[in-house]
């Protein structure tokens, strides 16, 4: 194999230029010689070592981003979206999957930190739990102290650069626009009432029905995925709820719920609108099409590893809206909308 010292005795210079050369020291070495320490790796198929690269740069080239569910096509188009941003800076990713356990996402921050990743990216919502959003903080603490650089999507409770969806806003206007439908009675499915993406969610709902005089809607809580939306809407069916329509706070929970009914021979929108979050983007091959608040997920990744990356001082929180989006899945009741008065009406996207 062909070593380091093989390269620096072919170019004639010592074994310290030409490890500032191949891996990357920040001293500068002179265009001749840098040439030829070059020229001489090429002739014999050198292969630059990942690990002294980056004992030299004090850094590696790697951004670790941190998920929760790489099945949750949510948390799968922030990826790709960091992934892509990653490739024009010349950095390389490193996932690492959480199955929503708080001491593994730690875990996954220290192990990245003795890697010595350049950047950090979290996506996911923060749980009402002090202590572990507490331990969490103090481990990005202690890597950001070494150089690295962190930047969360979701709530901003790290003290990081921050993508904070509002999804509070978005749920709002979500229910402003049913309203404007014609619905009247409402379910939420609501997610577990210690997330705070779930909780966020279903105030802002809550909130606008109130805005417009309307009842408060059967809340549900259940798991924030797939089986918990079509577990939340066994049960609200099994109530038999004299609602009109449901919002599920997440699209996954949505399509299990779509899922139950069918199951029930519930017909959406003809028996039961139903109404989700985020604009996932296999929502384009769900039928009926998914009335729901699009968040631009890709761009979300992309702008939280731009943050990462920028090397500013100054921390920086980013807020998103998200935009209705009306779909056939809520239908439209008796011939006049909900009388919005004073509320301002909110950005809706007929698709």
């Amino acid at each position: 194999m062909i070593t380091l010292e093989d390269v620096a005795r072919h170019a004639g210079v010592s074994l310290a230029t030409a490890s500032r050369v191949l891996n990357g020291s920040s001293r500068q070495v002179g265009l001749a010689l840098r040439t030829r320490v070059e020229s001489s790796a090429a002739k014999l198929g050198y292969r630059v070592d990942a690990a002294a690269q980056t004992l030299a740069r004090g850094a590696s080239n790697v951004v670790g981003v941190i998920i929760q569910d790489l099945t949750d096509p949510y948390f799968a188009a922030i990826a790709d979206g960091a992934i892509r941003a990653a490739d024009l800076h010349d950095m390389v990713v490193t996932l690492g999957t959480t199955y929503r356990d708080p001491e593994r996402e730690i875990a996954l921050v220290a192990t990245l930190h003795a890697q010595r990743a350049r950047a950090v990216l979290i996506t996911g919502s923060r749980v009402a739990d002090d202590y572990m959003i507490g331990k969490l903080r103090a481990e990005l603490d202690v890597y950001r102290s070494s150089g690295g650089r962190v930047a969360m999507i979701g709530q901003d409770l790290l003290g990081t650069d921050t993508v904070a969806p509002l999804n509070r806003e978005g749920a709002r206007e979500l229910a402003l626009a049913i309203a404007g439908e014609g619905h009247r009675r409402f379910a939420v499915l609501a997610g577990p009432p210690h997330l705070f993406t779930a909780a966020d969610r279903t105030s802002g709902f809550v909130e606008g029905l109130s805005e417009l005089g309307l009842p408060a809607p059967v809340i549900v809580h259940g798991g924030f995925d797939r089986d918990g939306g079509l577990a939340a809407a066994d049960e609200l069916l099994d109530m038999r709820a004299d609602v009109t329509c449901v919002f599920a706070v997440n699209d996954v929970m949505a399509m299990g719920a779509l899922a139950a009914f069918r199951r029930r021979g519930v017909a959406v929108p003809r028996d039961l609108s139903l109404a989700g979050f985020d604009d996932i983007p296999s929502l384009r091959d769900v039928v009926p099409e998914l009335t729901t608040v699009r968040l631009p997920l890709s761009r979300m990744g992309t702008l939280a590893l731009d943050l990462a990356l920028s090397g500013e001082a100054e921390r920086r929180v980013e807020q998103i809206a998200g935009q209705v989006v009306l779909r056939e899945s809520v239908g439209r009741l008796g011939d006049a909308p909900v009388d919005t008065g004073a509320v301002a009406p909110p950005s809706v996207v007929a698709s």
